[in-house]
């Protein structure tokens, strides 16, 4: 009778795979810092009408920065909002610029005003601890770029997506007396 309960057991233990022996085990493979920090901006429901009806998509706006200059934003449709917000960070990395910043990059070299459709964007230089002086699209972008200390204001139409593109178009704009000095051909002390 043991001998039957014993060929039993190992029957049943060679149908199931040992638990201890599964063979060396792979190291985690670290992850990578991310080179860009994002931030979606808005994501808007959008409707294609068709023969059949309504086709739903959703569009997703996303910012990306490294907080050291580096800038980019990039939009995506996809039927499902992950997918749009994936996307869009694609093609903000495509997109990213650096922007001419000063004081270590704590703000901007001068006041600028940058425009995009019925949306105008005014950036203005700040004493340090002022803070970022922004709202919404503005403020992300901002930090985004690694700037601590801005005044801006927003004139005319509030939509983000103008508003996105009315501060990169400002970011942009922007050139510190060395650049204007070169392109004059004189020196920084005469700029003065």
């Amino acid at each position: 009778m043991p001998t039957e309960n014993v060929t039993e057991q190992r029957a049943n233990n060679a149908a199931r795979p040992d638990k201890g022996n599964r063979g060396p085990r792979k190291p985690f493979r670290k992850r990578e810092p991310k080179e860009f920090e994002d931030v979606v901006v808005s994501i808007n429901r959008v409707s294609k009408t068709t023969k059949g009806g309504r086709t739903m998509r959703f569009a997703a706006l996303v910012v990306v920065g490294d907080k050291k200059g580096r800038i980019g934003f990039g939009m995506g449709k996809a039927s499902e909002v992950p997918d749009a917000i994936k996307k869009a960070n694609e093609a903000a990395v495509k997109n990213v610029f650096r922007v001419n910043l000063v004081d270590d990059n704590r703000t901007v070299p001068h006041a600028v005003k940058g425009k995009h459709g019925a949306s105008s964007v005014y950036l203005q230089p700040a004493a340090p601890g002022t803070g970022v002086i922004a709202g919404g699209a503005v403020r992300s972008i901002l930090e985004l770029a690694g700037i601590s200390d801005v005044l801006s204001k927003v004139i005319g139409s509030r939509t983000s997506v103008n508003v996105v593109y009315a501060t990169l178009d400002a970011l942009k704009q922007m050139r510190t007396v060395d650049q204007v000095a070169k392109l004059r051909d004189k020196k920084v002390a005469e700029m003065r």
